[in-house]
Protein backbone atom coordinates (compact mmCIF):
# COMPACT_ATOMS: atom_id res chain seq x y z
CA UNK A 1 0.00 0.00 0.00
CA UNK A 2 1.62 3.29 -0.96
CA UNK A 3 1.31 5.92 1.98
CA UNK A 4 2.09 9.34 2.17
CA UNK A 5 2.84 10.82 5.40
CA UNK A 6 5.07 12.62 8.17
CA UNK A 7 7.37 10.88 9.41
CA UNK A 8 10.38 11.16 12.48
CA UNK A 9 13.59 9.98 12.05
CA UNK A 10 14.48 8.29 15.38
CA UNK A 11 17.38 6.31 14.85
CA UNK A 12 19.88 5.25 11.90
CA UNK A 13 22.54 2.04 11.24
CA UNK A 14 24.34 1.43 8.06
CA UNK A 15 23.63 -1.75 6.86
CA UNK A 16 26.17 -2.53 4.09
CA UNK A 17 28.49 -0.48 2.14
CA UNK A 18 25.41 1.07 0.22
CA UNK A 19 22.52 1.02 2.38
CA UNK A 20 20.84 2.24 5.61
CA UNK A 21 18.15 1.14 8.21
CA UNK A 22 16.11 3.73 9.35
CA UNK A 23 13.84 3.59 12.02
CA UNK A 24 11.32 6.27 11.90
CA UNK A 25 7.55 7.22 13.97
CA UNK A 26 5.06 8.22 11.35
CA UNK A 27 1.84 10.49 11.29
CA UNK A 28 0.08 7.46 9.47
CA UNK A 29 1.57 4.34 10.10
CA UNK A 30 2.88 4.55 13.61
CA UNK A 31 6.66 3.23 14.35
CA UNK A 32 7.97 1.89 10.77
CA UNK A 33 11.95 0.60 9.58
CA UNK A 34 12.81 1.15 6.34
CA UNK A 35 15.90 -0.07 4.17
CA UNK A 36 17.39 2.83 2.22
CA UNK A 37 20.12 3.09 -0.38
CA UNK A 38 22.18 5.51 -0.05
CA UNK A 39 23.24 7.62 -3.37
CA UNK A 40 26.93 8.07 -4.12
CA UNK A 41 26.23 11.81 -5.63
CA UNK A 42 24.67 14.13 -3.71
CA UNK A 43 22.02 14.79 -6.46
CA UNK A 44 20.59 11.80 -5.65
CA UNK A 45 16.86 11.65 -4.56
CA UNK A 46 17.65 10.65 -0.70
CA UNK A 47 20.30 12.15 0.83
CA UNK A 48 22.00 11.06 3.97
CA UNK A 49 21.45 14.06 5.99
CA UNK A 50 17.51 13.51 5.83
CA UNK A 51 17.91 10.42 8.40
CA UNK A 52 19.92 12.05 11.16
CA UNK A 53 17.90 11.66 14.39
CA UNK A 54 14.78 13.90 15.21
CA UNK A 55 14.55 15.24 11.80
CA UNK A 56 11.06 15.76 10.28
CA UNK A 57 10.58 14.38 6.95
CA UNK A 58 7.52 14.05 4.48
CA UNK A 59 7.93 10.54 3.21
CA UNK A 60 5.99 8.12 0.46
CA UNK A 61 6.87 4.50 1.27
CA UNK A 62 5.33 0.97 0.41
CA UNK A 63 3.97 -0.66 2.97
CA UNK A 64 3.94 -4.31 3.38
CA UNK A 65 1.83 -6.37 6.26
CA UNK A 66 4.06 -8.81 8.01
CA UNK A 67 7.79 -6.90 6.05
CA UNK A 68 10.31 -5.89 8.51
CA UNK A 69 12.14 -3.58 6.51
CA UNK A 70 9.62 -1.48 3.98
CA UNK A 71 10.92 0.76 1.30
CA UNK A 72 11.26 4.43 0.72
CA UNK A 73 10.56 5.78 -2.31
CA UNK A 74 10.46 9.27 -1.52
CA UNK A 75 11.70 11.70 1.29
CA UNK A 76 11.65 15.34 1.53
CA UNK A 77 12.42 17.68 4.36
CA UNK A 78 9.04 18.78 6.43
CA UNK A 79 10.69 21.62 8.38
CA UNK A 80 14.71 22.87 8.11
CA UNK A 81 16.06 23.04 12.16
CA UNK A 82 17.55 26.36 12.36
CA UNK A 83 19.35 26.06 15.73
CA UNK A 84 19.60 22.85 16.78
CA UNK A 85 22.20 21.59 14.73
CA UNK A 86 24.44 24.58 15.40
CA UNK A 87 23.45 24.68 19.48
CA UNK A 88 25.98 21.94 21.26
CA UNK A 89 22.91 21.72 24.12
CA UNK A 90 20.27 21.47 22.58
CA UNK A 91 21.92 19.10 19.71
CA UNK A 92 22.81 16.95 23.16
CA UNK A 93 18.57 16.92 24.14
CA UNK A 94 18.17 16.48 20.86
CA UNK A 95 20.03 13.20 21.17
CA UNK A 96 18.84 11.85 24.45
CA UNK A 97 15.52 12.57 23.29
CA UNK A 98 15.54 10.93 20.03
CA UNK A 99 17.28 7.65 21.99
CA UNK A 100 14.59 8.04 24.56
CA UNK A 101 11.96 7.61 21.86
CA UNK A 102 13.57 4.75 19.66
CA UNK A 103 13.05 2.80 23.02
CA UNK A 104 9.60 4.05 24.11
CA UNK A 105 7.95 3.87 20.82
CA UNK A 106 9.25 0.35 20.07
CA UNK A 107 6.05 -1.24 18.95
CA UNK A 108 3.92 1.96 18.99
CA UNK A 109 1.42 1.63 16.19
CA UNK A 110 -0.52 4.83 14.81
CA UNK A 111 -1.08 7.07 17.22
CA UNK A 112 -1.89 10.84 15.72
CA UNK A 113 -1.72 13.19 18.78
CA UNK A 114 1.43 11.62 20.26
CA UNK A 115 2.85 12.30 16.89
CA UNK A 116 1.88 16.04 16.79
CA UNK A 117 3.10 16.66 20.67
CA UNK A 118 6.60 15.40 19.27
CA UNK A 119 6.85 17.27 16.41
CA UNK A 120 5.33 20.70 17.65
CA UNK A 121 8.14 19.77 20.79
CA UNK A 122 11.05 19.63 18.94
CA UNK A 123 10.16 22.56 16.77
CA UNK A 124 9.52 24.65 19.57
CA UNK A 125 12.87 24.03 21.18
CA UNK A 126 14.52 24.34 17.94
CA UNK A 127 12.99 27.87 17.76
CA UNK A 128 14.05 28.67 21.50
CA UNK A 129 16.35 31.56 22.44
CA UNK A 130 16.88 30.59 25.77
CA UNK A 131 15.61 28.89 28.86
CA UNK A 132 15.33 25.63 28.01
CA UNK A 133 16.78 23.51 30.32
CA UNK A 134 13.80 21.66 31.50
CA UNK A 135 12.90 20.97 27.73
CA UNK A 136 13.40 17.54 28.38
CA UNK A 137 11.65 17.27 31.79
CA UNK A 138 8.71 18.70 30.50
CA UNK A 139 8.98 16.75 27.46
CA UNK A 140 9.60 13.17 29.58
CA UNK A 141 6.66 14.00 32.07
CA UNK A 142 4.03 14.95 29.11
CA UNK A 143 4.56 12.06 27.38
CA UNK A 144 3.55 9.91 29.43
CA UNK A 145 0.22 10.94 28.90
CA UNK A 146 0.01 9.74 25.54
CA UNK A 147 1.14 6.04 26.51
CA UNK A 148 -0.90 5.51 29.19
CA UNK A 149 0.13 6.24 32.69
CA UNK A 150 -0.06 9.62 33.26
CA UNK A 151 -0.28 10.17 37.16
CA UNK A 152 -3.59 11.99 38.56
CA UNK A 153 -3.01 14.98 40.15
CA UNK A 154 -6.01 15.40 41.52
CA UNK A 155 -4.89 12.50 43.98
CA UNK A 156 -2.28 14.34 45.86
CA UNK A 157 -2.57 15.77 49.44
CA UNK A 158 0.52 17.32 51.03
CA UNK A 159 2.81 14.54 52.68
CA UNK A 160 1.80 11.63 50.39
CA UNK A 161 4.09 9.10 48.51
CA UNK A 162 4.17 8.74 44.60
CA UNK A 163 3.79 5.17 43.82
CA UNK A 164 5.76 4.74 40.19
CA UNK A 165 4.25 1.27 39.99
CA UNK A 166 0.50 2.23 40.01
CA UNK A 167 1.46 5.58 38.02
CA UNK A 168 -0.68 7.26 41.39
CA UNK A 169 -0.15 9.21 44.52
CA UNK A 170 -1.07 7.72 47.58
CA UNK A 171 -0.91 8.39 51.33
CA UNK A 172 0.31 4.68 52.54
CA UNK A 173 4.23 3.92 51.83
CA UNK A 174 3.37 1.01 48.97
CA UNK A 175 5.33 -2.86 50.19
CA UNK A 176 7.46 -2.50 47.41
CA UNK A 177 10.65 -0.04 46.89
CA UNK A 178 9.35 1.90 43.24
CA UNK A 179 7.77 4.80 44.97
CA UNK A 180 9.21 8.58 45.84
CA UNK A 181 9.27 10.09 49.14
CA UNK A 182 6.88 13.05 50.46
CA UNK A 183 9.54 15.37 48.95
CA UNK A 184 10.43 14.23 45.57
CA UNK A 185 6.35 13.26 45.34
CA UNK A 186 5.71 16.89 45.91
CA UNK A 187 8.50 18.03 43.45
CA UNK A 188 7.28 15.80 40.96
CA UNK A 189 3.77 16.87 41.40
CA UNK A 190 4.48 20.81 41.21
CA UNK A 191 6.72 19.83 37.81
CA UNK A 192 4.15 17.85 36.22
CA UNK A 193 2.32 21.13 35.92
CA UNK A 194 5.08 22.90 33.63
CA UNK A 195 4.72 22.98 30.27
CA UNK A 196 6.95 24.73 27.22
CA UNK A 197 5.75 28.10 27.70
CA UNK A 198 6.20 27.90 31.62
CA UNK A 199 9.00 25.66 32.35
CA UNK A 200 11.98 29.30 32.51
CA UNK A 201 9.66 29.53 35.95
CA UNK A 202 10.94 27.10 37.22
CA UNK A 203 14.67 27.27 38.79
CA UNK A 204 16.28 24.05 39.26
CA UNK A 205 19.89 23.07 40.75
CA UNK A 206 21.67 20.98 37.88
CA UNK A 207 21.57 17.80 40.32
CA UNK A 208 18.03 18.44 40.79
CA UNK A 209 17.43 18.19 37.39
CA UNK A 210 19.56 14.81 36.86
CA UNK A 211 17.79 13.75 39.68
CA UNK A 212 14.40 14.44 38.04
CA UNK A 213 15.56 12.83 34.70
CA UNK A 214 17.03 9.59 36.11
CA UNK A 215 13.39 9.41 38.53
CA UNK A 216 11.41 9.51 34.87
CA UNK A 217 13.63 7.39 33.21
CA UNK A 218 13.05 5.00 35.91
CA UNK A 219 9.40 5.48 35.73
CA UNK A 220 9.00 4.73 32.37
CA UNK A 221 11.13 1.53 32.60
CA UNK A 222 8.29 0.22 35.13
CA UNK A 223 5.85 0.66 32.25
CA UNK A 224 7.86 -0.29 29.09
CA UNK A 225 9.18 -3.75 28.67
CA UNK A 226 12.83 -3.88 28.26
CA UNK A 227 12.96 -0.21 28.31
CA UNK A 228 17.29 -0.11 28.95
CA UNK A 229 20.25 2.37 30.49
CA UNK A 230 20.40 5.51 27.52
CA UNK A 231 23.32 6.21 26.31
CA UNK A 232 22.98 9.63 26.15
CA UNK A 233 22.25 10.35 29.51
CA UNK A 234 26.20 10.39 30.43
CA UNK A 235 26.48 13.84 27.74
CA UNK A 236 23.27 15.10 28.88
CA UNK A 237 23.67 15.33 32.47
CA UNK A 238 27.19 17.24 31.89
CA UNK A 239 24.95 20.31 30.46
CA UNK A 240 24.56 23.51 32.75
CA UNK A 241 27.36 22.11 35.19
Amino acid sequence: MLVKTEAIVLHSIKYGETRIIVDMFTREAGRLSFIVPMPKTQKGRLKKQYFLPMTLLEIECDIRQRVQLQKLKEARLLTAYTSISFSPEKLAISLFVAEFLYHALRSEQQNVPLFAYISDSIQWLDMAPANYANFHLTFLMHMSRFLGFYPNLDDYVDGCVFDMRAASFSQQVPTHRDFLQADDSRRIHTLMRMDFPTLHLFQLSHHDRNRITEVLLHYYRLHIPQFPELKSLTVLQELWS
